[in-house]
């Protein structure tokens, strides 16, 4: 029962910055924070052995070098890269390719809606006046936690947490 509290948080969390990232194009530090350290309780809960568990440490470390990396040169926001790395916490060595494939999808769906509509908009009589600050507006950036918290929660069914329910 605990462990299913403790999912149900983690999708709340990831909800939650995915919001954040989209009315307001940050994602605050204890949101981060707190998706990290919720994972060493799921994996308490789960029965999770240091090899297990050292596997969970791994993957959240190659997924924060992975993010600073783009996070350089200002191809995410340095939030998006510090959620990528808590989430990566949560699918391990081997569920993190499948983590990162699926943000990626994501990812590209959601700049594909975003191009779209930043083209419909002004045609159907929008002003870009009304779309300012959004990330509706032309050259706004991409809230890039929306496809994070997409690609986690398409790979969530595949992890070691799922089969707990």
């Amino acid at each position: 029962m605990l462990l299913q509290i403790a999912i149900a948080g983690l999708v709340a969390l990831l909800l939650f910055a995915a919001f954040s990232d989209a009315t307001r194009f940050t994602i605050p530090n204890w949101l981060t924070i707190t998706i990290a350290l919720l994972f060493p309780v799921a994996a308490l809960l789960a029965g999770f052995g240091w090899a297990e568990a050292g596997n969970h440490l791994l993957a959240g470390l190659v997924a924060l070098l992975l993010g600073m990396a783009l996070f350089a040169p200002g191809w995410v926001g340095g939030g998006d890269a510090k959620l990528f790395a808590a989430t990566a916490l949560w699918f391990g060595w081997p569920g993190l390719a499948v983590f990162l494939i699926h943000t990626v999808l994501a990812g590209g769906v959601l700049v594909l809606v975003l191009v779209i509509a930043r083209k419909a908009l002004p045609m159907a009589g929008i002003s870009p006046e009304k779309l300012a600050g959004t990330a509706l507006a032309p050259a706004a950036p991409v809230p890039y936690g929306i496809a994070i918290t997409g690609g986690a929660l398409w790979s969530l069914p595949a992890t070691v947490f799922a089969f707990q329910f």
